[in-house]
């Protein structure tokens, strides 16, 4: 029989391996200012992060716990937001106006949050006043733990695309325009990671302007994560001569099929495999180009460079063609060519297709209409069903924690109604743990995008004309893919799923931003009514703000998370410590 000693050692061994299985942190300190840059030739003013521009791609695994400590240096109020990242039953750390007060200028506040089940490719953005347009944003990687076998072998490199539409308008001035009525227009260029394009044509892009160069070996095959992190133009993305083997969207492993080229709306993320097949008798082009635009002219042109280690020259002649323009059709079937890989593993073990959402029955129904910006009260506004939303000065999940009567109501209606369009701060109820359908119709003469916070849902159908329930015949009810946004096309539906699963108060809104900046979003309520012990607390360094402001402690002696180890890590160390300890008193 051990003696008493080997028992103890074996059980502080035991409690060691628990302690060293603990989900790790990671820890950023971030400090948002204004920098220059000259991404199309001419300087101007930029938000970078650390001094870069795009900021620092986040880099974690599956349900690591993510310490962000962001400095504002800007000189407005600030949030971040996790474009994609579900934040489950934490819809404190969202980063927008419904969940947080702004980090007043030359404040810092700490996101902590966790990657809880998930995995993809997705981006962060500052989430007020515009000032997306300005940058501000940077990718974000979710890797899959190594016990869970991923749907193709591991690329020989991983890169991150930030395609944007770019203006040389400021963000204060482009706001300016869209609450004066003035349209954002065509924009002054296209840029790949804060670059601007290669000079593919002398008389089109001035001399001087800095480009994006990827360098690749010449047979193994990259992943490329593209993201469109613009302001509110879709974009054609394609490389000259190679084909994009699609394997992910924002979250999904899709069913992996070969495209020559890729429509990518605002806010929309993709994961391409690319194999460098060709014979390197020149650089190749990388591109983005503007789709579905209603001006005419001159169109910008985004164009980065694949160069090959054997190269035998610069890239040169005309770029590769984009789909054609007036072909209806297309970006639309090729939207719903991607389905979801049901028999993949994501973040778990279990197959993807084992959450069968086809045989789910629905609870709640919203069928939401938009329509272009038009006045209300006097002001330019857009709306979802005749509502354009007010923020209040307290945010929603403050005024619901505190019980605030007044701050909002629960009565977005589920239908478009038939009444002058309001200004008011009006959220969806959602039943906790039901299951949602949603269909959007977009009345404009644009393509929409539409994001939710807190989940990913089933795109399950889209189609020109009005939708009604006949179309309910066509939706895909076994391999829609699941994703945090969709296209919405002009003088169309798109409709999805959405199982409500996790409590919190929940961002739906336009990702494309003078649509979002002008009223187009609403906030999904989802409250377990019984008392919900996993869903997290109110973070101890919440700022107040609105009715709550006299709670407001000042920051003078604000800590820094990431200048200090975790829990987990110090309950490593010490436990190591001893069982050595132990064993050196053991062995004399």
């Amino acid at each position: 029989m051990p003696s008493p000693i080997t028992r103890c050692v074996f059980l502080l061994l035991g409690l060691l391996n628990v302690a060293l299985a603990a989900d790790p942190y990671v820890f950023y300190d971030w400090t948002v200012s204004y920098i220059s840059a000259s991404p199309l030739g001419v300087k101007q003013q930029v938000i970078g992060i650390d001094g870069n521009f795009p900021g620092p791609i986040l880099d974690v695994t599956t349900n690591w716990n993510v310490v962000v400590n962001v400095k504002n240096n800007l000189d407005e109020p600030l949030l971040l937001t996790w474009n994609g990242i579900q934040h489950r039953k934490n819809s404190w750390q969202d980063g927008v106006l419904g969940t947080n007060c702004p980090i007043p200028a030359g404040w810092n506040w700490t996101y902590e949050f966790q990657v809880k089940d998930q995995i993809g490719s997705f981006f962060y953005f500052p989430s007020l006043n515009f000032q997306r347009a300005s940058g501000g944003y940077g990718g974000i990687i979710v890797n899959n733990r190594e016990v869970i076998p991923v749907p193709f072998g591991a690329p020989d490199g991983d890169i991150t695309l930030l395609v944007s539409d770019w203006y040389i308008k400021s963000h204060k001035e482009l706001r300016k325009d869209i609450e004066k009525g003035v349209d954002l227009g065509a924009p002054d260029g296209i840029l790949f990671n804060g670059l601007g394009p290669y000079r593919y044509d002398d008389t089109l892009v001035r001399n001087g302007i800095s480009y994006l160069t990827i360098n690749v070996e010449p047979g193994k095959t990259y992943r490329l994560r593209v993201h469109n992190v613009g302001i509110s133009t879709s974009l054609n993305f394609r490389i000259q001569n190679h084909n994009l083997l699609l394997v992910e969207t924002e979250g999904s492993y899709t069913v992996q099929q070969n495209y020559t080229n890729m429509d990518i709306h605002v806010g929309q993320s993709y994961s391409f495999l690319v194999t460098m097949d060709q014979n390197a008798s020149t650089d190749y082009y990388i591109v983005a180009t503007q789709r579905f635009v209603n001006f005419s002219g001159s169109r910008a042109i985004g164009v980065a460079i694949l160069h090959y280690s054997n190269s035998q020259g610069p890239a040169s002649g005309p770029l590769p063609d984009p789909p054609n323009e007036y072909d209806a059709t297309f970006s639309m079937t090729q939207a719903r060519s991607i389905r979801w890989n049901v028999s993949a593993s994501a973040a778990r073990p279990n197959p993807q297709g084992s959450f069968k959402y086809g045989q789910i029955t629905v609870t709640d129904v919203y069928v939401i209409l938009n329509r272009p910006a038009e006045l209300i009260d006097g002001k330019r506004r857009t709306t979802l069903n005749g509502i354009s939303y007010f923020a209040p000065s307290t945010p929603l999940k403050l005024a619901q924690q505190f019980n605030i009567p007044g701050v909002y109501k629960l009565d977005f209606p589920n239908r478009p109604m038939n009444r002058a369009p309001k200004i008011d701060t009006s959220v969806i109820n959602g039943t906790f743990k039901g299951f949602m359908e949603i269909i959007f119709q977009n009345n404009d003469t644009t393509v929409q995008s539409y994001h939710m916070d807190g989940y990913a849902f089933f795109v399950v159908g889209m189609d020109y004309g009005v939708w009604t329930e006949n179309s309910r015949g066509t939706y895909n009810k076994w391999d829609g893919v699941a994703r945090c946004t969709t296209q919405v096309f002009p003088g169309a539906w798109t409709a999805i799923l959405v199982p409500l699963d996790s409590a919190g108060i929940w961002n739906l809104r336009a990702q494309n931003l003078d649509s979002w900046y002008l009223g187009q979003e609403v906030y999904v309520s989802v409250v377990n009514p019984e008392e919900d012990r996993d869903e997290n607390l109110m973070p101890d360094n919440t700022i107040y703000c609105g009715v709550l402001s006299p709670l407001q402690k000042d920051q003078a002696h604000r800590v820094k998370f990431s200048s200090a180890p975790s829990a987990a890590k110090t309950l490593k160390t010490a436990l190591l410590a001893f069982v050595v300890t132990l064993f050196g008193t053991f062995m004399r």
